[in-house]
């Protein structure tokens, strides 16, 4: 029995049909503008001609004959796009123009119509990224491939810069085992090698998320807007074969400098130069550092500029400048209306005067060359340069004799020689005594008394001395004064007859501790009291006598506190110390939050995800801390700061005792609350991708990250 004969398929013929022959069909299921407008399909048609024919339909009459004119049910925005071409005179209108005739029509026209529009399929974005790669390789610059094909120059940037990614992971990622977003954080690097080193610790990982990739390939890296990487600057860092990482996809503030030690070498080589080239000022020396820990000026004396002395021309011109302005001044104000003329003269006379009243400042030569200068980076990558500091070992000293009882060990407060075995050189009330030499007969003179007797007599006198002082509260608060100030502003100068001394820690290993507002006050208020200070310790006491009362409280509270020492330290339990400083706390009615403390991300990214929990719970209730609790760490935390803003939220170490019951009737009161209330008390609206189901709630325990409970804590 033979087979039945497969009957063959006849394709619709082709045929080059006039333009004005052709017709749109209101048969054509596109109805909505979407993707590349007429204009520039018009464009791309003029600049390569059609790549794929009209599919038309013939018109046919009343009997059912040809018409010669054809309606195009698929190719609409062609054949728009040709009209635009026609009308622009680009185009005959009777060009020949490529069809499908469908004389046949075994389906309908909008079958024709959707099938054409369903059935294309768009490129894989891979095979996009290889050809902008294949035109790039050809010749054409991002700017030429972004006219062509209607996208920004930005655009093909991004697309070659993803085409140059690892082929393993483009293969992974055509194979859909690497998602889009992990490909466009991997095209921070060059590193094909790097690349795949960070893929394969994280493959297996549930941590897999662009901006892990992104921090995991930058990990070794410095940002841009670092402030070793603005002093050295892009140019010079590339110019000595460094090579900055770009993100094309997202604000990375000027990228990442790759290589560290290259720049720290810049950096130190500019230092360099930059510290000789002020050494060469007239300095001693010149310390420079990229930083340095807070309180690295302890034990130095501070020598201040003074600005240049006005020769009498000088002082002749500003006095002149001075009476035209103030004339000037005082008619303007008389004036109704207003005069740019006038302004603009007095905004002159004032740039003026203000040009001589800011005229340079230089510092005494002979002091210079005896002191020396730090140099440093400020946050914003500028040069600092903090010059005038005398070390100790630098300070000029008198041949007195004397001798200091921290180098001796004496502390008993009794008089010692200064080593003489014959007595020479005893010193009484910080004076010397010198001893005549000779026999013990009366006629060589009188002998100095015993050191005993010297002593006996000192004694008493001390304890007269104490009983008159403790009768006049105003000369004991000055010599106290006196005595502080001599500490905190001298060195080497113990020239006090109290013993009482100050110790101030410097807190050194804690990074960043010199760029907090109140280390700037503590160290502005020290620079104002130092300038206005006598130069020698010898006229301080009739400095301090001669204040008045505010000025000398307000130089002792500020001697006082820089003694204040709270700090925990494992080391050092001090648990009476710090309930003091909780006592001291509340009757100066101080608060952290006040003082300008908050949570910022730096500091809860230091915390465990437990410890973030509990933040959140305290400041806003169980409820807001349920929202985030489903997150990765640094997720976490930048919502929970987001969250704590505006909550005068503190952690424990911050806290009075009195901020502690609050915070525990919070949380009660939180807890207490339907979740609802709760939510519309604390008025915390989250993004909404935090309740999106593409963030599920993960199985993990709270303390992954690398952070178990055991881990010490900031805020422990």
């Amino acid at each position: 029995m033979a087979k039945n004969a497969i009957q063959k398929i006849a394709m619709n013929a082709a045929e080059n049909i006039p333009y004005d022959k052709l017709m749109l069909s209101q048969k054509n299921v596109r109805r909505i503008k979407d993707g590349v407008s007429i204009e520039q399909l018009a464009e791309d048609i003029g600049r390569r001609k059609l790549i794929q024919s009209l599919n038309v339909r013939p018109v046919l009459d009343g009997e059912g004959e040809e018409t010669g004119t054809f309606e195009v049910p698929a190719g609409g925005r062609r054949y728009l796009a040709l009209g635009t071409l026609i009308k622009q005179k680009r185009l005959a209108k009777d060009e020949l123009i490529p069809c499908i005739v469908n004389r046949g029509q075994e389906t309908s026209a909008e079958e024709d119509s959707l099938a054409e529009n369903l059935r294309r399929a768009d490129l894989h974005p891979l095979d996009q990224f290889r050809a902008f790669k294949t035109l790039s390789d050809q010749g054409l610059d991002p700017d030429e491939i972004g006219a062509r094909f209607f996208v920004s120059p930005a655009t093909v940037r991004q697309r070659l810069r993803l085409a140059s990614v690892s082929p393993k992971l483009l293969e992974l990622y055509e194979k859909d085992e690497i998602r889009l977003e992990q490909i466009m954080a991997f095209s921070i690097s060059d590193d094909h090698a790097r690349q795949e080193q960070v893929w394969e610790r994280i493959a297996s990982s549930h941590t897999q998320e662009s901006y892990y990739i992104r921090r995991l390939l930058t990990e070794t890296t410095v940002r841009a807007d670092d402030r070793r990487a603005v002093y050295v600057g892009a140019e010079a860092y590339e110019a000595a074969g460094g090579v900055i990482l770009r993100d094309l996809f997202e604000q990375d503030a000027g990228g990442w400098f790759q290589d560290a030690a290259l720049l720290e070498q810049l950096v130190f080589d500019r230092l360099k130069m930059d510290a000789e080239a002020i050494c060469a000022e007239g300095w001693k020396w010149v310390e420079a550092a990229i930083s340095f820990p807070y309180g690295h000026t302890s034990g130095m004396r501070r020598i201040y500029a003074e600005a240049q002395e006005l020769s009498a021309e000088e002082i002749e011109r500003y006095d002149a400048l001075k009476a035209e302005y103030d004339k000037l001044d005082a008619d303007y104000a008389k004036a109704e209306d207003a005069d740019e003329a006038i302004e603009a003269k007095l905004d002159q006379l004032g740039a003026e005067l203000d040009a001589i009243d800011d005229r340079p400042q230089s510092y005494d030569p002979a002091q210079k060359a005896n002191a020396g200068v730090f140099v440093t980076l400020a946050a914003n990558g500028k040069l600092q340069v903090d010059a005038g500091f005398v070390r100790s070992e630098d300070e000029p000293r008198t041949e007195t004799g004397e001798v200091d009882e921290s180098e001796e060990g004496g502390a008993d407060g009794e008089t010692r020689s200064n080593g003489d075995d014959d007595g020479d050189g005893v010193v009484v009330n910080g004076k010397p005594v010198h001893d005549a030499s000779g026999d013990d007969g009366e006629d060589d003179g009188i002998k100095p008394l015993p050191d005993r007797l010297v002593f006996d007599l000192t004694a008493q006198r001390t304890l007269a001395l104490r009983n008159a002082l403790a009768g006049d509260v105003d000369i004991a608060f000055v010599a106290a004064l006196h005595a502080f100030v001599l500490q905190v502003f001298y060195r080497f100068a113990p020239d006090t007859c109290l013993e009482i001394s100050l110790k101030s820690g410097s807190f050194s290993q804690v990074d960043g501790l010199a760029e907090t507002s109140w280390a700037k006050e503590i160290a502005e208020r020290h620079e104002v009291w130092d300038r206005d200070l006598p130069d020698e310790a010898e006229k301080l006491w009739d400095f301090v006598l001669g204040l008045d009362e505010t000025s000398r409280k307000a130089l002792f509270a500020h001697c006082v506190s820089l003694t204040l020492n709270a700090v925990v330290e494992p080391w050092n339990r001090r648990p009476k110390a710090l309930e003091h400083a909780d006592v001291l706390g509340r009757s100066l009615q101080f608060d952290m939050v006040d003082a300008g403390w908050a949570p910022t991300l730096e500091f809860l990214e230091r915390l465990t995800k437990a410890r973030i929990l509990q933040a959140v719970r305290e400041a806003r209730g169980a409820d807001s801390a349920q929202l985030i609790d489903h997150m990765k760490k640094d997720i976490m935390a930048r919502e929970a700061a987001r969250l704590l803003e505006g909550s005068n939220w503190l952690p424990e170490p911050l806290r009075l005792e009195a901020d502690e019951v609050a915070t525990d009737a919070r949380v009660a009161v939180a807890s207490d609350m339907p979740d609802e209330a709760a939510l519309d008390s604390d008025a915390t609206e989250l993004p909404a991708f935090l309740a999106d189901d593409a963030n599920p709630p993960s199985d993990e325990p709270v303390t992954i990250d690398g952070d178990d409970a055991d881990h010490l804590q900031a805020a422990e």
